[in-house]
C-alpha cells in the first residue's frame, strides 16, 4: 500500500502488486490505516492519517511496513517521539511483521493535505 494525497488533500491508500492475497492485504490496510488515526499530535486534536502527516505506507510481502510521514513543523516538540508512537501503533496490527519509519520534510507539510474530517475538528474551512 502507498499512501498519496488527492487534489483535495486526502489520503488515499493506493494498492501496488504483492504476493500477499487480496483479502489480507485489504485487511492488513484497514487494520494499519486505523493504527495510524490512534496516533495524535499532542498540541493538535486530530489523528495524524487525517492531518496528512503520512506520506508513504509500503507493506512489503513479508508484511514488513514502512513508512515515509512529516511534521506539520520541523521543530515539533514530539518530532524525536512521535516515529516511536507511529512504529508501536502498526506494529501491533495482527500480521505485522515489523515497522520502520522514516522522517521525511519534503514536500513540506502544509494545510492542504488535511482531510476533511481533520478540517473539520481543527474548524479550518
Amino acid at each position: 500500500m502507498t499512501d498519496t494525497t488527492t487534489a483535495s488533500g486526502a489520503n488515499t491508500p493506493q494498492v501496488s502488486a504483492s504476493t500477499i492475497p487480496p483479502e489480507e492485504l485489504d485487511r492488513l490496510t484497514d487494520d494499519i490505516v486505523a493504527a495510524l488515526k490512534s496516533v495524535y499530535d499532542p498540541e493538535i486534536p486530530a489523528d495524524i492519517y487525517e492531518l496528512g502527516l503520512i506520506y508513504r505506507v509500503d507493506i512489503a510481502d513479508d508484511r514488513a511496513v514502512a513508512i515515509d510521514m512529516t511534521l506539520t513543523a520541523p521543530g515539533c516538540p514530539v518530532a524525536g517521539e512521535m516515529p516511536g508512537w507511529v512504529e508501536n501503533a502498526v506494529a501491533a496490527v495482527p500480521g505485522v511483521t515489523g515497522c520502520s519509519v522514516t522522517m521525511v520534510f519534503d514536500p513540506p507539510w502544509d494545510q492542504s493535505r488535511m482531510s476533511d474530517e481533520a478540517r473539520i475538528a481543527l474548524d479550518m474551512w
